[in-house]
């Protein structure tokens, strides 16, 4: 018998973990969409946007590596984000033929936001899941008769 995803008494933690995974995706994606569309990025634009903060910068080669696209389709994700104001293209220091890509304070400024809300929904499901799984042991232990400080 399948667990239930209503019942996390009855389920094992990988169980219980897979359908938070699931239940969180699907809140913070949709609400990432909403506000991406607000300023135009795509998901693919962001997830570049969110590589691109965590690194000084990046060259298109590593950009099209990372997102697994040719060096030309790169260029144009990039063309577009640099456009928007999201990254700047930089010459390197040492080969002033290299093109160097860096995320702005505009861009910094999105994933900071997107990661906030993303934050903050997960602390709403995570409490309400806490407070499923505290009800639910309280149900247990008053069931079989013990008394429980939940």
């Amino acid at each position: 018998m399948k667990p239930s995803i209503l019942n996390p008494s009855e389920q094992s933690d990988p169980d219980r973990l897979a359908d938070f995974v699931i239940h969180t995706q699907g809140n913070c994606i949709l609400s990432l969409a909403a506000e991406l569309i607000k300023g135009n990025v795509s998901f693919q634009q962001f997830f570049l946007l969110t590589y691109l903060s965590s690194h000084d910068h990046l060259t298109m080669s590593d950009i099209a590596r990372k997102l697994g696209h040719t060096t030309p389709a790169a260029t144009a994700l990039v063309d577009r984000l640099e456009s928007l104001g999201y990254v700047d293209r930089i010459h390197s220091a040492g080969d002033r033929r290299k093109i160097m890509v860096r995320i702005t304070t505009k861009g910094v400024e999105l994933v900071g936001r997107m990661r906030n809300e993303i934050s903050n929904k997960l602390a709403v499901v995570i409490a309400g899941r806490a407070k499923l799984d505290a009800d639910s042991v309280e149900r247990s232990a008053q069931s079989s008769g013990l008394r429980t400080a939940v």
